[in-house]
């Protein structure tokens, strides 16, 4: 997430009651999670084992609680008791939820030729382009981005709140939630199907390329880059910050784990498990996938091991 304006690291300080390490009159420009950061952002960190990820990263303030690391050249710190408390106030502060008054908010922008439905709820500072079809009982929520020519089917949830969690199993609540500060990018000529949950990023965007169609049921965690092209069958469901490139096509019921990159023009098919990255231009099956001729052949020889079994028996 953008500040609207860049603020200083002295004046950040205040805000969360934080210890400047390094250059208070360092400029800050936005607040981002650990995979989307970039030069300029405030990154938080309150476990040793990631400390050294942070402070290497392209975030250029980290709030942490500890001044016992090395700190790189140029960098800053933000010392505090809860880091991730700090985080709560900076995105409270800067992008407050605010209850909706109306199912359309007047801050949102909708353009020439679209078709909203009976009982679309459209958030603030929402854009909708030119020529879309918004259908019935569709959420699009705060600060989503839609491109021209888009059709969202009817029940589909557009920017609900990531699933992701600060986890600490030494409090009685031992998940609480990241409040959610970033949005969803829909571009050109993109189809979602009826039923469908497209969560928002965390502090960045998740966005679905041109051209791109969904059908029924599919779930998109938050921070994923989804690319141009692709086609995603019933009840798929890909989980955060996931990089799936340009017209990948995922089957039924096609699961996709957290942080992986499947290249262009991959083939996963239905009821398959992507565990990890994968190349592109090749076609993939089973759980975990591998090279679908590969599993196919194991089934058969899997089908074969009862009557192997008898010819062994009677040797």
């Amino acid at each position: 997430m953008r500040f609207p304006a860049p603020v200083t690291v002295q004046w950040l300080a205040g805000l969360i009651h934080a210890e400047v390490v390094g250059d208070e009159t360092a400029l800050a420009t936005g607040i981002n999670e650990i995979h989307k950061v970039e030069k300029g952002d405030v990154v938080f960190v309150d476990h040793p084992k990631y400390y050294d990820a942070c402070l290497q990263s392209a975030a250029t303030h980290i709030i942490i609680n500890t001044k016992d690391v090395l700190l790189p050249e140029g960098k800053t710190l933000l010392v505090t008791t809860q880091p991730f408390e700090a985080y709560l106030t900076l995105v409270n502060h800067f992008r407050p939820f605010t209850p909706a008054t109306k199912s359309i908010s007047d801050s949102a922008v909708i353009g020439e030729g679209t078709v909203v439905m009976p009982n679309v709820f459209i958030g603030k500072d929402v854009k909708i382009g030119n020529n879309c079809i918004i259908h019935a009982n569709v959420t699009i929520n705060d600060y989503t981005e839609i491109g021209n020519n888009v059709v969202i089917q009817a029940g589909t949830v557009i920017g609900s709140d990531a699933f992701y969690y600060n986890t600490k199993k030494s409090r009685e609540v031992w998940y609480k939630r990241m409040q959610s500060c970033g949005n969803v990018v829909i571009e050109d000529d993109v189809e979602i199907g009826a039923g469908c949950t497209i969560d928002r990023g965390v502090t960045a965007s998740t966005r679905i390329g041109k051209g791109t169609k969904m059908d029924n049921m599919v779930h998109i965690g938050h921070d994923s880059n989804i690319g141009e092209n692709c086609l995603f069958a019933a009840q798929v469901g890909i989980a955060g910050a996931v990089e799936i490139e340009d017209g990948v096509v995922l089957w039924g019921q096609v699961g996709v784990s957290k942080t992986l990159t499947i290249g262009a023009n991959a083939i996963v098919l239905a009821q398959s498990g992507v565990p990890s990255s994968l190349q592109g231009g090749k076609t993939y099956f089973g759980t975990p996938v591998e090279d679908a001729m590969t599993k196919k052949k194991e089934l058969v020889w899997v089908k074969r091991i009862p009557e192997m079994w008898e010819k062994l028996k009677k040797m």
